[in-house]
């Protein structure tokens, strides 16, 4: 049987600000989502993790090294960076607009735009593995991930 928790309604939003070292990088931010929940006052409801860029992702999975480059090859296979050092002859119809990102735009189409994850007694519901990740994919400037919590707020 469920559980209804009733109370008043509240959103609480924050931006987190990152700027990568490398143009490809995966970031655990997971403690920051859980600070600005923390932050909310809200008890029970959902929070949304966005990148705000069209060249970066938010997903869920295992903090473990290994996995992240293990995706990072995966995506790479299957969209490969084509820029001015890329392969002879073969380019991106993106690239015809003076960007050389065409790559970026779709790993983060393959790995996913945002996720939302529930908030249970103030603080983020995980599985026991899972943490949230900001995966980066033509980086080494600002950058903005939106963190945004609906739901009840506490007593």
């Amino acid at each position: 049987m469920g559980t209804l928790v009733t109370g008043t309604a509240a959103t609480y939003v924050e931006e987190l600000h990152i700027n990568t070292e490398k143009r490809y990088e995966i970031v655990c931010i997971t403690r920051d989502v859980e600070r600005v929940v923390a932050q909310s006052g809200i008890v029970d409801g959902l929070v949304l993790v966005n990148p705000m860029h069209i060249t970066a992702s938010c997903y869920v999975n295992d903090l473990e090294y290994g996995l992240h480059h293990d995706i990072m090859t995966w995506l790479e296979k299957l969209a490969p960076f084509y820029g001015s050092s890329g392969r002879e002859g073969e380019e991106y119809h993106h690239h015809r607009t003076g960007e050389d990102n065409g790559d970026a735009h779709l790993k983060r189409q393959l790995l996913g735009q945002q996720v939302t994850m529930p908030v249970r007694n103030g603080r983020l519901h995980l599985g026991t593995w899972e943490q949230i990740h900001y995966a980066e994919f033509d980086g080494q400037r600002n950058k903005r991930i939106l963190v945004k919590v609906v739901g009840v707020m506490g007593e």
